[in-house]
C-alpha cells in the first residue's frame, strides 16, 4: 500500500506542515538537502563502513549552526571523521 500524494513518506503530516521525519529544518536549510549531498559525496566510497562514517561526518558538519548545540555536533562530527581515517 502506498502514500497518499497528498502526504510525505515516512510521515503522516500534509505536504507544507513541519516534517520532522522526511525533511526536518536542519537537513534542509540550504539549496540541497543534506541527504542528496551525502548520496553524491559517499557514492564512490570504497566500502560500505567508509561510505557511512563519510556521510556521518558530513550530516554533523552541516547541521553545525543549525540545532543549538554546534559544539557537541562538532565533536560528533570529529568522532566519525577519526574512525573514518582509521579505516583509510
Amino acid at each position: 500500500m502506498s502514500e497518499s500524494p497528498s502526504k510525505s513518506p515516512g510521515n503522516s503530516s500534509p505536504i507544507g506542515e513541519l516534517d520532522l521525519v522526511s525533511s526536518p529544518p536542519h537537513y534542509t536549510a540550504g539549496r540541497q538537502e543534506v541527504i542528496d549531498t551525502i548520496e553524491d559525496a559517499i557514492r564512490q566510497a570504497p566500502e560500505p563502513v567508509v561510505a557511512f562514517l563519510h556521510g556521518q561526518t558530513l550530516k554533523y558538519l552541516h547541521r553545525l549552526w543549525l540545532k543549538g548545540n554546534p559544539k557537541q555536533d562538532a565533536e560528533k562530527a570529529r568522532w566519525y571523521l577519526l574512525r573514518l581515517l582509521e579505516r583509510l
